[in-house]
């Protein structure tokens, strides 16, 4: 049964803006590679950390949701380890109140940006 998931990562602030969407394409399609679906990305923006991530203080984040099999997330995990442009992700499995509540926080965004 396949669930849905939610994946935060930071990229490296040192890159450019293609080589960031590069890199969120590469993750994107390993997704559908594996079978997931992407419902929803967001791509955040260059932010500043909480807290120094090998000696930076700013990194490019990203949010991608998507529907798989539990199988995938640990190969997918692996990936983000052995890519250097990534310094941190989170990977969860998003429960039906967690789903609501980012369709919702979607919603609520279209209709501000619309107005």
């Amino acid at each position: 049964m396949s669930n849905r998931y939610e994946t935060v990562f930071i990229l490296t602030p040192v890159l450019s803006e293609d080589q960031t969407k590069e890199a969120v394409k590469k993750y994107t399609d390993y997704l559908k590679k594996q079978g997931a679906s992407v419902t929803h990305q967001e791509n955040w923006g260059l932010k500043k950390l909480a807290y120094p991530i090998q000696k930076k203080s700013t990194g490019f984040y990203h949010l991608i949701e998507f529907e798989a099999e539990p199988e995938i997330i640990s190969p997918l995990e692996t990936e983000f380890i052995r890519d250097e442009r990534i310094m941190r992700f989170l990977t969860v499995r998003m429960d039906k109140h967690h789903v609501a509540f980012a369709e919702g926080r979607r919603d609520k965004s279209k209709k501000t940006a619309n107005a």
